[in-house]
């Protein structure tokens, strides 16, 4: 049976909850008949209405009340409703929840997930729109995890609640909620690892022309441009990562990125200091493509406009990645 990458997610938080007593979600209009700006947790307080709280307007005490329960022995699962409000969240985060084991030698655990979604294509304008999952790469004892629609997003959830001991920031770009997931039987693709697994992609059996690394929101716009240039026999390999807080293993690089030339590195956050630069550091580290030309693309140096034209003018679309391709293999 196909799903959605919202009923993934959805399924996935009953799942839990079923499973595990402590499992608490936390959050801002989640309660029925809302169920969350999108949807997430929807039916869930109908079903658990003990263990799933509404919350004032305040995303800082939200994930500072979460960290406190779960250095208690709980599991909560705290919903930012917009990644751009990560930015009040900051604070408990590096400060409280991903330092305590780190401080404490590992005596105290916070298994503490949050999830937020992220990213434009909505025309929610310049403050419900950004793509902020950099600013956290950095922090010391926080994985930052983000599912695409070649994942399944309810499994990398339901490991990130019950599997992981430290705190998992989850990240759901928005434009994919309403996406069919992809699955091995609609298009060539495997996957590398277990808990985060790492997913390769290609349209076509041949080596590919170019290989392009991207993650979560990006997977829509660079599964419609395989799809399309399948026509025209331009063979492409996507290699998507599910866990961006750490580098994909160098056994990646052996299998599916040395025998080709070309590679692009794509994300829809702002240039510089990011996952994109980050990865084609990685790439030159521990590869032998030195004699290969590693190409980027991100979202424009400024903030995301609400109209779609001026959104598109800033953002990654399939119009761009093509382009892109089709210049770098020319």
């Amino acid at each position: 049976m196909s799903l959605s990458y919202l009923e993934s997610l959805q399924q996935a938080l009953h799942h839990v909850m079923k499973q595990d007593p402590n499992v608490i979600v936390l959050g801002e209009d989640i309660i029925d008949p809302y169920g969350g700006a999108f949807k997430v947790t929807k039916g869930l307080s109908t079903h658990y209405p003990q263990r799933v709280l509404a919350t004032p307007i305040s995303e800082s005490a939200i994930v500072g009340i979460s960290t406190g329960l779960a250095v208690r022995g709980f599991k909560p699962v705290a919903e930012i409703m917009f990644g751009d409000f990560m930015a009040l969240v900051a604070d408990q985060l590096l400060n409280s929840a991903c330092k305590f084991a780190l401080m404490y030698q590992d005596k105290v655990s916070v298994p503490l997930v949050v999830r937020t979604p992220m990213g434009g294509g909505r025309g929610y304008g310049p403050t419900h729109s950004q793509c902020l999952e950099k600013m956290f790469l950095g922090i010391p004892g926080l994985k930052v995890v983000c599912p695409s629609v070649f994942h399944d997003p309810g499994a990398l959830l339901t490991h990130s609640i019950l599997q992981e001991a430290g705190p998992v920031l989850f990240v759901e770009y928005k434009n994919l909620y309403g996406l069919t997931l992809q699955r091995p039987d609609t298009i060539r693709m495997k996957t590398s690892g277990s808990g985060f697994p790492v997913v390769i992609a290609d349209n076509s059996d041949a080596v590919p022309d170019i290989v392009i690394l991207s993650y979560g929101g990006l997977s829509e716009a660079v599964l419609q441009v395989m799809q399309r240039m399948t026509e025209e026999e331009i063979h492409i390999r996507l290699i998507l990562p599910s866990l961006l807080s750490t580098t994909m293993d160098a056994s990646i690089i052996t299998k599916y990125i040395n025998s080709c030339t070309k590679v692009l590195v794509t994300d829809n956050n702002t240039p510089g200091f990011g996952w994109v630069s980050e990865t084609v550091n990685w790439l030159y580290q521990h590869s032998d493509i030195h004699n290969a030309k590693v190409h980027t693309l991100t979202a424009q140096d400024t903030v995301v406009p609400a109209a779609q034209v001026l959104e598109d003018a800033v953002l990654v679309t399939p119009q761009k990645l093509e382009q892109s391709i089709i210049e770098i293999i020319s």
